[in-house]
């Protein structure tokens, strides 16, 4: 089952692929383009602009991604293709080095630390003390083992 907000998005792709030229459109592989038709939403009623970005209409992220890949994986000449992949590594090292920064880590650390020492004021110790019966067993066992 198709999340709702990629139907829309499958619906936006669907009416922006209706303004490209029929050369760019015949790029895009026929399956891809059953899974929009198939996945689309019918209730969207989304009216695309040529003559505006697509920054200036209303346009999802999903969509704006969508057109993206097929961009990068089917218009896009091999410059443009190196340039964007590029760009899309150096993004995905940048965001793995702010997710694993140690700055970062301790930080969050110092937080948890904070949480856990107010949680410890609240939380008292139960000290468990073992029965009478399970000294003697344990002592029996000991004793046997020997």
């Amino acid at each position: 089952m198709v999340n709702t907000e990629y139907k829309i998005a499958y619906s936006e792709v669907l009416e922006i692929l209706k303004y490209i030229s029929k050369e760019e459109f015949n790029k895009v592989p026929p399956d891809m383009l059953e899974l929009f038709k198939t996945n689309a939403s019918n209730e969207n009623q989304f009216i695309y602009d040529p003559d505006k970005t697509l920054q200036e209409q209303n346009v999802s992220e999903i969509a704006r991604a969508i057109i993206a890949i097929l961009f990068r994986d089917y218009w896009a000449t091999e410059n443009q293709k190196i340039k964007i992949l590029a760009k899309q590594n150096y993004d995905r090292e940048k965001m793995k080095e702010e997710k694993y920064n140690s700055d970062n880590i301790f930080k969050e650390h110092s937080t948890l630390q904070g949480k856990s020492a107010m949680t410890n004021e609240i939380i008292a110790m139960v000290e468990y003390k073992e029965s009478i019966f399970k000294k003697i067993w344990n002592k029996i066992i000991s004793i046997l083992k020997k």
